[in-house]
């Protein structure tokens, strides 16, 4: 049986581990912000435009947001923190699986590297409270 001390390091290890891959998930997403904008400024000037432009800002701040979250809260695995990245990241990836990756507007690979990492931070981080709580 494990001590209470061996449960608490595990748990905040797999914290560790969850901070990292929503770090990672928020990274791809700048990325994804970038490309967003770049295509938005390949478009007439317009209702169209406007709105890829506000996509690509809403991206980089869902990604700054996420990063510094799991920075200073999911590293330390609090409650807070693993319910603010699991609602900020989950409504993000749910857009963009409903409306891009669903349809077939992007492949399937590598399209789902951004809802892969989000369900993996997402269980780490379940794991990890889990593990802290019990």
């Amino acid at each position: 049986m494990r001590t209470d001390m061996e449960s608490g390091m595990k748990s905040s290890r797999i914290a560790q581990a969850a901070a990292v891959v929503y770090v990672l998930w928020g990274l791809l997403h700048l990325q994804a912000a970038f490309m967003v904008y770049k295509l938005g400024n390949t478009l007439e000037s317009g209702m169209v435009h406007g709105r890829m432009l506000q996509h690509a800002w809403n991206l980089l701040f869902a990604s700054i947001l996420a990063i510094t979250i799991a920075v200073t809260m999911n590293w330390k695995n609090r409650r807070d923190g693993y319910w603010i990245n699991a609602v900020l990241v989950s409504l993000v990836d749910l857009g963009f699986v409903f409306f891009i990756l669903f349809p077939g507007y992007v492949p399937m690979w590598p399209g789902a590297l951004g809802p892969v990492t989000w369900l993996v931070a997402w269980a780490l981080s379940w794991l990890a409270l889990k593990g802290a709580n019990s």
